[in-house]
């Protein structure tokens, strides 16, 4: 048993289903996780917002434009004409359903039931067409089995009980199609997983069906080792450990969420990321092994502070570390990099909503500055080995590039560098160009 998820634009109009149905008529057993065709939850939380702020005429134009698209879709996806009404009268249905939201208040409740008809509607237009064209499947509804817990955490023992019950109607079946993102809450409610949770979806539903292997197909083959909208002449890597995928999903390689391996990590079921566009091509595969050493792949993450808090009182202290980061956790602000001096701290944040708050509080420890539109710089490999000359290789690169912090040897997978946001670019390149 195989997990393949399929992301939005991998479902993104008629003519990627069609792609996408090739790749699953396959003869192994599989369970196809689909995300909602590309634009649609975008277009569900513009919806939301509208209902929320009582506009309901806005509300109601937006959805005529969205099912407009969905219209064109049924009319270009299905071949015949039985078909083509049986996707015409799956569309109604849902629209139908959205526009009941118009007519009442509008909760945050409601607004998760709303968020679940983009996948809702593009597993059952898949599975339809599957049907049409002759390739035997069964759709299996993800509000059956997934659930969270209280704590927003996967309902592991409850998911795999649900989903083996679910897979027991159909054991003839090899093709199933379940949607990713959706689940129930520990009330019953339709909730979900947040954003990149489709990823999250095949993850824990490959660790409750003991699958094989996990299958992301995106519209990019692999992970490369470097980033392709920045960089020209950028590769895939065939091959990561969890941990320097984990690292490189964090700090910025977009094709991948990084909480969203973590299930079949500790399961140790392999992922493979795959392209929809390029499906003869390996892709990267995600195992526990790590194969080859030195450095691998460079990512970016923009959007980030820089927060320096120089205090006479450091020096020979102890707790001062411990207040400054109580500060942060009282504010569930987590923190990406640290450097310390024997006067002076710098940490680096990527959430500013509670910036001012934070700095006030530091303050109160000493002088504080705030560098903003910053980007890590993060170079991932296997530095496990003893070999020399790998910080000399990096700096080397970026010996052009003004470097505003460095951290080192917090982890056997990582080297992050901070610079300004505009040498971003630049120092991606010149480490592409000497490195790769």
């Amino acid at each position: 048993m195989k997990v393949l998820k399929f992301g939005g634009t991998s479902v993104g109009s008629a003519e990627r289903m069609k792609m996408v149905a090739e790749l699953v008529s396959q003869p192994e057993s599989k369970i196809v996780v689909l995300s909602a065709m590309s634009g649609t939850t975008n277009s569900l939380v513009e919806f939301a917002n509208y209902l929320h702020q009582k506009n309901s005429e806005v509300a109601n134009d937006l959805l005529l434009g969205l099912k407009a698209k969905y219209k064109i879709t049924v009319e270009e996806l299905f071949s015949t004409p039985d078909y083509k009404q049986k996707g015409e009268e799956l569309i109604d249905s849902h629209f139908e359903y959205l526009k009941q939201f118009t007519l009442d208040s509008f909760t945050i409740f409601e607004e998760k039931a709303v968020l679940a008809q983009g996948e809702l509607i593009s597993t059952a237009l898949f599975h339809l067409y599957l049907l049409e064209i002759g390739v035997k499947s069964v759709l299996l509804p993800a509000l059956n089995f997934m659930r969270i817990d209280k704590e927003e955490e996967p309902d592991n023992y409850y998911i795999k009980e649900n989903l083996q019950r679910e897979l027991n109607q159909y054991p003839e079946a090899t093709c199933y199609i379940t949607q990713g993102f959706i689940c129930r809450n520990a009330y019953g409610e339709i909730d979900n997983l947040k954003r990149g949770g489709s990823d999250y979806t095949a993850s824990i539903i490959g660790v409750a069906a003991n699958a094989s292997e996990v299958q992301i197909w995106t519209d990019i083959d692999g992970m490369h080792n470097n980033d392709p909208r920045v960089v020209d002449k950028t590769r895939p890597i065939e091959h990561l450990s969890f941990e320097e995928a984990a690292e490189l999903a964090y700090f910025g390689a977009k094709i991948l969420h990084p909480s969203s391996i973590r299930p079949a990590k500790e399961a140790n079921i392999p992922v493979r990321l795959k392209s929809t566009m390029q499906p003869e091509n390996t892709g990267t595969l995600i195992s526990s092994e790590s194969k080859g050493s030195g450095i691998k792949a460079v990512a970016a993450k923009d959007g980030i502070t820089a927060i320096n808090i120089k205090s006479g009182r450091m020096l020979l202290a102890y707790g001062f570390l411990r207040k400054v980061f109580e500060i942060f956790e009282s504010y569930k602000t987590p923190i990406d990099m640290i450097t310390t001096s024997e006067v002076a701290v710098s940490v680096t944040i990527d959430d500013t909503k509670n910036l001012e708050k934070i700095i006030s509080e530091l303050n109160h420890y000493g002088a504080v500055e705030v560098d903003q539109d910053q980007s890590i710089i993060c170079i991932v490999g296997d530095f496990t080995s003893p070999k020399t000359g790998i910080a000399h290789t990096v700096f080397e690169a970026l010996k052009e590039v003004p470097i505003r912090m460095i951290s080192y040897g917090g982890s056997n997978h990582n080297i992050s560098v901070l610079v300004n946001k505009s040498e971003t670019k630049n120092a991606l390149q010149a480490l592409n160009n000497h490195l790769f």
